[in-house]
C-alpha cells in the first residue's frame, strides 16, 4: 500500500496502535506454567475491545488469533496446550485489521534465565531492525533493506532465514513489495515511493538459515533446533525518517524482567 491520505495514515495509526498494545500485553503475562493458548487469548480479548479483526485467522483461517511460536518453531506456531518452561524462547507475532487497515508486529521474549546467546539473538535481532528501518526512504531499493540486516547477523557471529521475509502490508496483511529479504536480494527488489506501508521483519538464526514446514500445514521450524529471533515493525517509508506504527505505548518493545 502507497497512503494516498492523511485518512490513510491515521487509520494505519489505530491499527498499529493496537496490535503493538496486543503483543506488549501477551509479552508482559508470559510465565511458567502459562499455555501458548492461554497467552493466544490475552491477545484475543484486546483485539476484540479495539474492534479489530486477527488478520491470520480471517485471511487465513488460520487455528489461532495470534501465531505464538516457541524455541525451534520459527513462525506460525499454532496456539497450544504446552506450557512454558523456564528457558523458552517465545515469539509473538501479532497483525489485525481495523475498517480496512492492516497493521502487524512481532517479537521475541525468553522466560527467565536467560542464555547469553539467547540475549545476544534479541540484541543483534532488534538492532537490525532498527537499523533496516532507518534505510526505509523514499529512493531506497527494498534489496538494501535485507543487505543490512544480514551485515549486522554477520558481524555478531549470526545467520539469517533465507526463506522468510517481510513484506508490504496495509490494505490486506501481505502486499507488494512481496518480499523484503533478510539480505542482499536484488531479484525482485523495488524502488520505495514515499508512503510506502512496510512489515520489516528480522530473522536472526543461532546458525540455520532457512525453515521447514512441518505437516500440520503451518508450523515452520529450523532443521537441526536451531533458535530463531524475530522483531517487527509496520513502518511508513518518508523522505527522511520512517514513522513505525507499531512502537506501542513507550518506545520499544516491552521487555520483561530477566
Amino acid at each position: 500500500m502507497v497512503i494516498e491520505s492523511e485518512k490513510d495514515l491515521e487509520g494505519l495509526k489505530r491499527i498499529g496502535r493496537i496490535v503493538a498494545i496486543a503483543r506488549d500485553e501477551m509479552a508482559k503475562a508470559a510465565r511458567i506454567g502459562m499455555t501458548t493458548l492461554e497467552l493466544d487469548e490475552i491477545g484475543r480479548r484486546v483485539l476484540e475491545a479495539n474492534g479489530a479483526v486477527s488478520a491470520p485467522k480471517s485471511e487465513y483461517n488460520f487455528p489461532g488469533y495470534n501465531c505464538i511460536s516457541v524455541n525451534d518453531v520459527v513462525a506460525h506456531g499454532i496456539p497450544s496446550e504446552y506450557k512454558l518452561n523456564p528457558g523458552d524462547s517465545i515469539n509473538i507475532d501479532v497483525s489485525a485489521s481495523l475498517d480496512g487497515y492492516y497493521a502487524d508486529t512481532g517479537m521475541t521474549l525468553v522466560i527467565p534465565p536467560v542464555k547469553y546467546k539467547q540475549s545476544k539473538l534479541i540484541e543483534v535481532s532488534k538492532s537490525a531492525l532498527y537499523k533496516s528501518i532507518s534505510k526505509a526512504v523514499t529512493g531506497t531499493r527494498t534489496n538494501n533493506l535485507g543487505r543490512v540486516i544480514y551485515n549486522e547477523a554477520m558481524k555478531n557471529g549470526f545467520n539469517v532465514i533465507r526463506n522468510l521475509t517481510g513484506h508490504g502490508v496495509g490494505r490486506s496483511l501481505h502486499e507488494d513489495p512481496e518480499n523484503i529479504f533478510n539480505y542482499n536480494e536484488k531479484r525482485g527488489s523495488i524502488i520505495l515511493r514515499k508512503g510506502h506501508v512496510l512489515a520489516i521483519e528480522t530473522f536472526i538464526s543461532e546458525g540455520d538459515d532457512y525453515v521447514e514446514e512441518y505437516a500440520d500445514g503451518w508450523t515452520l521450524k529450523t532443521p537441526n533446533q536451531h533458535q530463531v529471533v524475530q522483531f517487527e515493525h509496520t513502518v511508513v517509508v518518508t523522505d527522511s525518517k520512517p514513522i513505525i506504527l507499531t512502537l506501542g505505548e513507550g518506545s520499544d518493545f516491552y521487555s520483561p524482567e530477566q
